[in-house]
């Protein structure tokens, strides 16, 4: 489960930018479609990779971001649900991925 590993980079992420503060109360995380990344998993490793931490208690938002591409054979915006999968406007598989393969901290919500 990669998600563990992920989530302590999330911690390392929320103390340093939490530094001076008493308490973080909310981690609001973007994850893509096309991350690779379980949110679910993510959600089950926050509570167990936080405690003992100025984040013990706090809560997780996750905030879910869609794939989209870009078909260079139709040149139209097109939303991937799954890599490789061929153009709804056209058919072609030639999709260049614009958005959704990010993981990131988007809002921390301190006291």
């Amino acid at each position: 489960m990669h998600e563990m590993s992920l989530m302590q980079s999330v911690l390392e992420i929320v103390e340093e930018a939490s530094r001076g503060f008493t308490k973080v109360k909310k981690v609001f995380l973007e994850i893509g479609a096309l991350s690779g990344v379980d949110p679910q998993a993510m959600d089950f490793c926050f509570d167990v990779v936080m405690r003992d931490t100025l984040a013990e208690g706090a809560t997780l938002e996750i905030i879910r971001k869609p794939g989209e591409g870009w078909c260079m054979q139709c040149s139209k915006r097109v939303d991937v649900s799954e890599r490789y999968d061929p153009c709804p406007w056209c058919g072609s598989y030639q999709i260049q991925v614009t958005g959704g393969e990010e993981m990131r901290v988007k809002e921390i919500e301190v006291e």
